[in-house]
């Protein structure tokens, strides 16, 4: 499609759908240095209900450059009542489970320095890592976070063109660290989608 944006050469569209429309909000790469080269692991898109500006308008006029370096703004974007889904597509071939494993440890290096983790979260979190399986995922396969208003979320696999298999997160404490190591500001697992969805609210909130 000639409107979707490019990553790396992954495709995202412009817009998604939940329940309401999505817009394409920011973008970039995870990457991890491997004999001082940067390799590219994951391309991200990170999909907003437009109305999520109605939330954030005490950062209204604040530039990207300033936005980008505000962990409070990133707070109140991740804890907005709006839906929102995180693509994310595999770049260059990873192990499910080594991203499962991840996610897992920084959810919950999150969830303890907040003081809530507890047996509740334990469960949750566990279910979610057992998600990931131990195959190796080809470029192109991808992961779609969805994150509902109510405080729930959903998780999707997708490979060979096809969903191979899902997950609901119920606990609220989880679901809001995983939306937060991908939206967490200056401790989220991608500064350039961070520093892209920074400038894009700045323009947002402008208008």
């Amino acid at each position: 499609m000639v409107n979707d944006v490019l990553v790396d050469d992954i495709a995202f569209a412009k817009e998604t759908t939940l329940t309401k429309p999505l817009s394409l909000l920011g973008y970039g790469c995870t990457d991890l240095e491997i004999h001082f080269l940067q390799i590219k692991h994951t391309a991200i898109g990170v999909y907003f209900e437009p109305t999520v500006v109605d939330h954030l308008q005490k950062w209204k006029g604040k530039s990207g450059k300033e936005l980008a370096e505000d962990d409070e703004f990133f707070a109140a974007l991740a804890s907005a009542p709006v839906e929102s889904v995180v693509k994310v597509v595999v770049i260059k071939e990873i192990k499910a489970s080594q991203y499962g494993t991840q996610l897992e440890g920084a959810v919950r290096d999150r969830l303890a320095a907040v003081d809530k983790y507890e047996d509740e979260e334990e469960a949750a979190l566990e279910k979610v890592a057992e998600f990931f399986p131990i195959k190796y995922l080809k470029k192109n396969s991808f992961f779609t976070f969805k994150f509902f208003a109510s405080g729930t979320a959903e998780i999707t696999m997708t490979t060979e063109a096809k969903e191979d298999s899902k997950i609901e997160v119920g606990n609220a404490n989880v679901v809001e660290m995983i939306k937060k190591w991908y939206l967490g500001g200056s401790r989220a697992v991608s500064p350039s989608t961070i520093e892209c969805l920074a400038n894009n609210l700045s323009a947002e909130l402008s208008k």
